[in-house]
């Protein structure tokens, strides 16, 4: 990737993005403090810690939500550790929302009552599902965060991949995030090989299709994920490529999916854009003169 490249990727988030995803490029490409994010995170937080309040673009009510959960954990986890105090609260509010299998789903029922998106405001099935239970729990697991709800969680994971003969493209990545960091290692390199034919069959291997489509770089998003061994060096490699090319004219990196508000598109295009360029830089295609993060421990 060009320097000018990145400059017009800066200058588009810059201009367009969400603070949060500001404070995220200032402290992943110019070695910015994590304070700031985590500040603006906070902005997201309820007084149920829980998470709301737009955090995920297309649920853009003021109630808490398990995806939202999700999204924070992941901006958390890119800062450094999580600290226990943290992941305690989230599991708080994880813990009244949760039903007796163990799981939460990605939105609960009052999403019906606020500004959302179609898929979400419509949506009928909210039992609990791997995704997010699988990708908040792995996470809790990665910074080691002990917990009651943690450890249903686990149980809940663990039962519903015993039973999985099928799957889509946002639980195949947070089955990845459980079995990278759940502790029984053995346990969770054997399930990744039998899941590993399910988990391909969801992805799209052509780079160049157009339309709401998944790609290998969006579930292996750096070298050392553990859905890295799914593909090929050769696939990984033309994907590289296509996201390159896909770098629009204003700078930014364009949503795949049919917008419902300009609002969201946008802050969903801040979105993609960071993680574009940390995928980018995790594979080498991004020089090693831009300083790396200073994450907190």
């Amino acid at each position: 990737m060009t320097p000018e490249a990145l400059r017009a990727a800066e200058h588009f988030i810059t201009r367009n993005a969400r603070l949060l995803d500001r404070h995220r490029f200032a402290f992943h490409f110019h070695s910015g403090p994590a304070a700031p994010v985590r500040s603006v995170l906070e902005a997201y937080r309820n007084i149920d810690d829980g998470y709301g309040n737009g955090l995920e673009p297309d649920i853009r009510g003021h109630g808490s939500q398990p995806a939202a959960v999700e999204w924070a954990l992941r901006h958390l986890d890119e800062l450094g550790t999580i600290s226990q105090e943290t992941g305690s609260s989230v599991c708080h509010y994880l813990t009244g929302i949760t039903d007796n299998t163990g799981g939460v789903p990605p939105v609960l029922p009052n999403v019906r009552y606020t500004e959302a998106a179609p898929w979400w405001r419509e949506r009928e099935n909210f039992e609990a599902a791997l995704h997010p239970t699988a990708a908040i729990a792995g996470l809790l697991h990665k910074h080691h965060i002990s917990h009651q709800w943690r450890d249903q969680a686990t149980a809940f994971c663990w039962t519903r991949l015993d039973a999985l003969r099928w799957t889509d493209p946002c639980e195949a990545m947070a089955i990845c995030t459980f079995l990278q960091h759940a502790p029984n290692r053995q346990r969770a390199e054997a399930e990744l090989d039998r899941l590993a034919p399910m988990i391909r069959a969801v992805i799209e291997l052509d780079p160049q299709a157009t339309g709401y489509v998944h790609t290998p770089l969006d579930l292996a998003s750096h070298p050392d994920h553990i859905a890295r061994q799914l593909f090929t060096d050769a696939e990984i490699d033309k994907h590289l490529d296509a996201l390159q090319e896909q770098q629009a004219d204003d700078g930014g990196w364009n949503v795949n999916w049919n917008s419902w508000v300009d609002s969201a598109t946008l802050e969903w295009r801040g979105i993609l854009t960071v993680q574009r360029l940390l995928t980018l830089r995790a594979y080498g295609r991004i020089d090693s003169y831009l300083p790396f993060p200073v994450r907190e421990h």
